[in-house]
């Protein structure tokens, strides 16, 4: 299998000053990219830091004979978000690829967040991928290139306690890329999500040592360099850990027509109910619309019985 290069691109990863965004900005530049190494530097609850790791980051790319340069804009900050973009294309006159990954936590029980910490956290991780993606839209669409990854979580997909602020706004970077994909495919723009399982600051204090010695983040990181090269897929969520990858869909069951009118009654689903939940025929669908021709053909099915 030829290596996959990335020569001649640029590309931008959020939060690349330490764990799993530092290891992407090293792979994709020692595999030729033009690397833009984006970190405010806040400790993992979102508070004052520095850049100095962004400036490490790509002083360690310059030394394999790499180009880096760095950007300390807050990723829910728009005129950040935007002088990094003009300072990449002042720089390298174009971005094909975004890695959206800065990430903070506020964990608590629903109980005890505040609104502000709900805030915070879907401002990092939702309008913190919204916004550098907005950004290059126009740039990617006229360049007719582009590749843009969103950073999910086990969390957004399946639910964690203590997380309920982070699993929202993990979960809507999936309903952002569904659209996205549709959006970007006649402009070649790809989208996709990584969904990484790795010992990083936000992890330390919440996995045991030894799990933590497995789940290197450079494990997952060659998942990404997949969603991002020339023939990435497009609308895939990858799952990564410890060197073990999976592909993640949002399934439905074929389901059942009850009726309408006076024979659909509270009663008459909960007498389907086993049909309706039946698992053994799940299908995935690639869009809105496909969801609903799905009832529609239920529709059309019951009709000529």
């Amino acid at each position: 299998m030829s290596e996959i290069r990335f020569d001649g691109k640029t590309a931008i990863v959020t939060g690349a000053g330490s764990g799993l965004g530092r290891c992407h900005a090293l792979e994709l530049a020692r595999r030729g990219a033009n690397v833009v190494v984006n970190d405010l530097g806040p400790a993992a609850d979102g508070s004052k830091g520095t850049s100095e790791g962004a400036e490490a980051v790509a002083e360690e790319i310059r030394s394999f004979g790499g180009t880096a340069i760095t950007n300390g804009s807050s990723v829910a900050d728009d005129a950040g978000v935007q002088k990094m973009i003009d300072d990449t294309m002042s720089e390298f006159g174009r971005v094909d690829i975004v890695v959206a990954n800065a990430g903070i936590l506020r964990d608590k029980s629903f109980q005890k967040l505040t609104l502000p910490d709900f805030e915070i956290i879907l401002d990092v991780h939702l309008m913190g991928s919204i916004k550098p993606f907005k950004a290059v839209w126009e740039i990617m669409k006229e360049q007719q290139y582009g590749r843009l990854v969103v950073t999910t979580s086990s969390t957004g997909l399946y639910g964690n306690f203590g997380q309920t602020n982070y699993g929202a706004a993990k979960l809507g970077l999936v309903g952002l890329m569904n659209s996205l994909k549709q959006e970007g495919a006649k402009y070649n723009i790809r989208v996709n999500a990584i969904c990484p399982v790795a010992a990083t600051a936000m992890t330390e204090n919440l996995m045991p040592e030894q799990l933590l010695e497995m789940l290197k983040p450079e494990y997952v990181t060659p998942g990404v360099i997949n969603l991002v090269k020339e023939d990435a897929p497009t609308g895939m969520i990858l799952s990564a850990a410890a060197g073990g990858f999976s592909m993640s869909q949002i399934r439905e069951t074929r389901g059942t027509f009850v009726g309408t009118g006076d024979a659909l009654t509270a009663e008459a689903v909960a007498d389907k109910w086993d049909q309706i939940t039946d698992t053994s025929d799940m299908q995935a669908f690639d869009n809105g619309s496909g969801h609903t021709g799905h009832f529609i053909q239920l529709i059309q099915q019951a009709m000529q019985k």
